[in-house]
């Protein structure tokens, strides 16, 4: 299965075990809940699912790899206590609690989340004085002499022996303790996460031509070559800040996330013909509906895999921008719930404004440190929460510099829908560029595929999706209706020919 898949059948498998019964009980227990191990490749998501999980059902995470774990830091040290038997008293051996369930109760304290899950990686890489040890754990949560709470959800990963020299092999008893997922990578599951997290767009064009460059892991006579998924990722975020520097992007930082030295020579090739594709079609003229006629003679004269690297580059702004907008909307979503009960709490004269600000300040503060020693808080939540802190302290500044004379809510408000119509004048210029790259692509390519893959990639992108859910498109209507009309057509015409009628 890809890994998509495999975050599915895990979300629904956590959700099953934290089902009650009408007394409060795991309708399944502990014993039978077996853990579930995934299998597969290095650098293919494994952890990356655990933590959006974790984030989607609002439960706490404990992350540890195992490969570092001795017997004596996962099942703690002993000491010696005296017990009375029998009335006679004797020196016995105990064990103090394991570092692993020790951070569970760590987490469960500072959070105040009291379920959550517990992902242990290179579980197949137990030291061979743990090993014993991990079989009565898999069957019964137990650590030594200590059980992780009730409530909390065991997953395991690791790889295959092929790609781990340090690789344990399951026996069939251990094995038939674990619910095994078997995960391969998949360039396009990667692909649709990728488009969320805002992944460089040369990415997503060079892997949309070489596909078959996404995932490879060789053995050479140079020794082991790979290229992962976490690879793609990490060179992003370093193209992203290496733009931003006005730095140089050479070979030779590609090749330190890219381990193969032919497809990170290629991909630096791909990346700078890609920003001369940039200047010469004059992006930014294109969206703002003024296009130049050399660009769009070009476009039209243009082979295939150069089409697609421009729909790619005008996809990444409009996409890019769109996701502004749709974390504005959302940020002042939040923003407009607390200032309604902020306004409430005023108007029955409860306290000043000021000490309203500074209590839901200090609330909101502390809901986010929770979540973050949770490990239950996404990049975007994070971001959304600062934002609403942000603008909560600037007025609580405000209340003290007195900037507003009557010290009343009214500038509050005031400055709470200069944001809102901020926004607004940003969505309607959003909108105005989009309508113009519909313009754009109807005119120069009236007859290909390029509008089919542009309404694709704005239906199937949650930033495009969820803006013109919002704020609508007649453009995209128009089309993705034509779209869906071309596409039953065929799907008869093929039915029809099928029957030879």
């Amino acid at each position: 299965m890809n890994i998509k898949q495999a975050k599915d059948y895990i979300k629904d498998c956590v959700r099953i075990y934290l089902k009650k019964d009408e007394f409060g009980e795991y309708r399944i227990p502990v014993v039978r809940q077996r853990p579930v191990f995934l299998l597969g490749a290095p650098g293919i998501g494994k952890t990356a699912i655990m933590e959006q999980i974790a984030q989607e059902l609002g439960l706490a995470l404990v992350s540890y790899s195992m490969t570092h774990h001795t017997r004596q830091s996962a099942l703690g040290l002993p000491f010696i206590c005296q017990k009375t038997y029998d009335g006679v008293t004797t020196d016995v051996s105990e064990y103090t609690m394991s570092e692993i369930i020790s951070s569970i109760y760590e987490t469960m304290e500072g959070s105040g989340i009291r379920e959550g899950i517990l992902f242990l990686d290179e579980i197949n890489c137990v030291s061979e004085t743990l090993a014993p040890s991990m079989l009565q754990f898999l069957q019964y949560k137990v650590f030594g002499r200590h059980r992780i709470p009730e409530g909390w959800v065991v997953v395991t990963a690791g790889n295959p022996p092929e790609y781990n020299k340090s690789v344990r092999e399951f026996d069939v008893v251990t094995l038939d303790r674990l619910k095994v997922l078997d995960v391969e990578a998949d360039y396009r599951t990667w692909k649709e996460y990728a488009s969320g997290r805002g992944i460089h767009s040369a990415i997503l064009n060079y892997l949309e031509l070489k596909k078959e460059h996404f995932y490879r892991i060789e053995a050479t006579m140079k020794g082991k070559t790979y290229v992962t998924a976490r690879g793609w990722e990490d060179l992003s975020e370093i193209l992203l800040l290496y733009e931003e520097e006005g730095l140089p992007v050479e070979e030779e930082l590609v090749s330190q996330y890219i381990r193969n030295e032919k497809i990170a020579r290629e991909f630096t090739a791909y990346y700078e013909l890609y920003n001369k594709y940039k200047r010469d079609y004059q992006i930014w003229n294109i969206l703002s509906g003024q296009a130049p006629e050399s660009a769009k003679e070009r476009a039209r004269m243009a082979p295939f895999d150069e089409r697609l690297s421009l729909l790619g580059m005008l996809l990444d702004q409009i996409q890019s921008e769109m996701r502004r907008v749709v974390e504005t909307a959302d940020y002042l979503k939040e923003l407009t719930g607390v200032l309604k009960a902020v306004k409430a709490l005023l108007a029955r004269g409860d306290a000043a404004l000021e000490t309203l600000l500074e209590g839901q300040t200090k609330r909101l503060e502390e809901h986010l440190l929770s979540l973050q020693k949770a490990g239950a808080l996404s990049k975007a939540e994070r971001k959304k929460k600062k934002q609403v802190l942000a603008f909560l302290q600037a007025e609580q500044k405000a209340c003290l510099l007195k900037q507003d004379a009557d010290g009343g809510f009214d500038g509050t408000q005031k400055r709470f829908q200069e944001r809102v119509n901020a926004m607004k004048q940003e969505t309607g210029q959003v909108s105005g560029r989009l309508h113009a790259l519909f313009g754009f692509l109807e005119e120069v390519f009236p007859e290909g595929n390029e509008m089919l893959i542009f309404v694709t990639e704005l239906t199937v992108n949650d930033d495009s999706a969820r803006f013109i859910g919002m704020f609508g498109s007649e453009d995209y209507t128009r089309h993705n209706n034509a779209l869906l009309i071309s596409e039953r057509r065929n799907e008869l015409q093929e039915e029809i020919t099928a029957l030879g009628l």
